[in-house]
């Protein structure tokens, strides 16, 4: 064999190879327009339902690479860079929860997708909550992954103390802190360090701005109840306890409460299969699911 063509040959099979790997990561770049900025997402599979996947706090769309190819092959995937994250625009702007549900609503017209089953980490719990809210005829279910129904905070002075570990010159030092204990149970210390890295990446003036909107107690009004169908699944850890489940329970009348083990806050990345297997028996039960 030349060997021109032969180092064209090893370089389709690594693409080849990385497609089959991550096509989440091959996936092209589209944009939809918000309040004068862009806000960045990719589209895998097509059809209905629509599965849009949302991050967490200073997280990107990338955190789904091991959910958007399994699942582009039986639903259209929508993953979406939150406004000030990811390749998303990232202006001096007040990042709330309410926007961030805009954008995603920005991102379903721009894709054409009329109903969607929301799929949100950790901040991306509030962000889908406040999504079905707005729009509860885009709504067809909800699922929360790791993320709370409820405030963690109760007072205005808690709320910014959350929020001022992420303002002046340690902001690299705090932010590295808060992160190396969201990872400190992640086994696959690569992943880890993906992880870290990413998350470092996301400006100080959004990673301070959605901390302290993230907190506020009027995203987490529980009036009126939640309609749709609501898969949570949460690692296994003491802040998930019994009265947490029993007090969402009680606005959440169709929830189905799952527990993983052996996870941490990240149970999507770090038990991929696990986590696809469980969402996937949720949306056949609710009849979501074509086949």
């Amino acid at each position: 064999m030349k060997p021109l063509l032969a180092v064209a040959l090893s370089c389709l099979a690594a693409v080849a190879a990385a497609a089959e790997s991550d096509p989440l990561a091959l996936a092209p770049s589209r944009f939809a327009a918000l309040d004068g900025a862009k806000v960045h997402y990719k589209v895998l599979g097509q059809g209905e339902p629509a599965l849009v996947l949302v991050h967490g706090w200073t997280c990107n769309l990338g955190f789904w690479k091991g959910q958007a190819g399994p699942l582009s092959s039986v639903a259209r995937v929508v993953a979406v860079d939150l406004p000030g994250h990811g390749e998303s625009d990232k202006p001096e702007i007040v990042y709330t929860i309410a926007l961030f549900a805009r954008a995603v609503d920005a991102v379903l017209r721009d894709a054409g997708v009329e109903k969607a089953v929301l799929v949100g980490h950790s901040m991306g719990t509030p962000v889908v909550w406040q999504f079905a809210r707005r729009f509860p005829e885009k709504t067809l279910a909800l699922v929360a992954v790791d993320g709370s129904f409820r405030a963690f905070v109760t007072t205005e002075a808690e709320r910014r103390r959350w929020a001022e570990r992420y303002k002046g010159q340690d902001y690299k030092t705090a932010m590295a802190g808060v992160v190396d204990n969201l990872i400190g149970t992640i086994g696959d210390r690569a992943l880890a360090r993906e992880i870290k890295t990413e998350m470092l990446k996301t400006p100080q003036h959004v990673a301070s701005s959605a901390a302290y909107e993230m907190s506020d107690p009027k995203v987490y009004v529980t009036e009126p109840k939640l309609a749709v169908p609501v898969l949570a699944v949460y690692a296994a850890a003491p802040h998930w306890s019994a009265a947490y489940r029993k007090a969402i329970e009680a606005f959440i009348p169709k929830l189905d409460y799952q527990t993983m083990s052996g996870v941490g806050h990240f149970l999507m990345m770090e038990k991929p299969a696990e986590f696809n297997r469980r969402l996937l028996a949720f949306l056949r039960l609710q009849g979501l699911l074509r086949e």
